[in-house]
């Protein structure tokens, strides 16, 4: 009896213990979220004087060896199965981030930051893919939310969508694929030693880029250098370290529908510092995908709950 009690007391403790690292996991993701939403402004602002390859090769050769330097015993574990893994997910990274620049040089902050948000609906129908699980009722409306509001956000007068906008469509399926990597990936491997890596791949990818095509690299100024150094600081090693580690903790699903909320701090971000224009148009557009945001994490069970509570 005592012993049937005291297993009972255990699994209460460690069902306890779960929920307190899920919900750290959550804090910790919406941290993550408000990190990359002011750095849509810090991206913006570097595009003025260099080259969108020269942000992503300058800030990921940054951040890989510093994050390597930092944990260099864990670092000495690393084994080819990681560096695969880490390649994986560093491919991903870098063709989410060279799609998300350069076609922010051609659309504004807002309306890229919400896009790029709307990867919070793909990533279901990617782990469809690798699972075999059907995404629910309560996600495909949340698709279909999601594209009708960002056609809201992009189709111009004759329903044609300009360059930036389709680019950073582009973004937000490599960044679902790199949600869903990371998910994948990350139960089985190291986060610290899959995020240098990553950074790494990225890095030797921009750099690969711009020797082919012999980018020049523009002004650089003590501006871009600030910026350079809080993209490869604050946006890179704390942010996606935080990310990683966070996802042994949740879903994949769980964490995008989190990360997309980086689109309304983006957005507020932009208004505030950029004094860009908020037109009706765009608040729609915002609207109908926070809403998507909504109905693909919350399934709308706190409405059920409130009838509940009523009856």
């Amino acid at each position: 009896m005592f012993c049937i009690f005291t297993a009972k007391k255990g699994d209460v403790a460690l069902e306890s213990l779960d929920k307190k690292k899920s919900l750290y996991a959550d804090l910790s993701l919406t941290l993550v979220a408000i990190i990359w939403g002011v750095g849509f402004i810090v991206i913006k602002n570097a595009l003025d004087y260099i080259d969108p390859l020269y942000i992503l090769a300058i800030r990921f050769s940054i951040a890989s060896p510093l994050m390597a330097l930092i944990f260099i015993k864990r670092m000495k574990k690393t084994n080819m199965s990681d560096v695969k893994a880490g390649a994986v997910i560093g491919l991903f990274l870098f063709l989410a981030f060279i799609t998300q620049t350069i076609g922010m040089q051609y659309t504004n902050v807002s309306v890229s930051a919400f896009i790029t948000g709307s990867n919070v609906v793909i990533v279901p129908f990617l782990y469809w893919l690798i699972s075999k699980k059907r995404p629910d009722k309560f996600e495909i409306i949340a698709a279909i939310l999601c594209f009708i509001g960002i056609g809201f956000l992009s189709l111009q007068g004759d329903f044609s969508i300009g360059l930036g906008d389709g680019l950073t469509m582009l973004c937000a399926l490599f960044f679902a694929c790199h949600i869903v990597s990371i998910g994948f990936y990350s139960k089985n491997h190291d986060p610290i030693i899959l995020s240098v890596i990553q950074f790494g791949v990225a890095a030797i990818l921009s750099f690969l880029v711009i020797f082919i095509f012999k980018i020049n690299l523009g002004n650089m100024t003590m501006k871009v250098g600030l910026s350079m150094i809080y993209l490869a600081v604050v946006s890179t090693i704390i942010a996606f370290g935080i990310q990683n580690v966070a996802q042994k903790y949740t879903s994949s699903n769980h964490a995008a529908i989190i990360l997309s909320m980086e689109s309304v701090f983006g957005s507020l971000s932009s208004v505030l510092f950029l004094d860009e224009e908020f037109t009706l148009r765009l608040f729609l557009g915002c609207v109908i995908i926070f809403i998507a945001i909504i109905t693909a994490e919350t399934k709308w069970s706190f409405l059920k709950k409130e009838k509940k509570t009523n009856n």
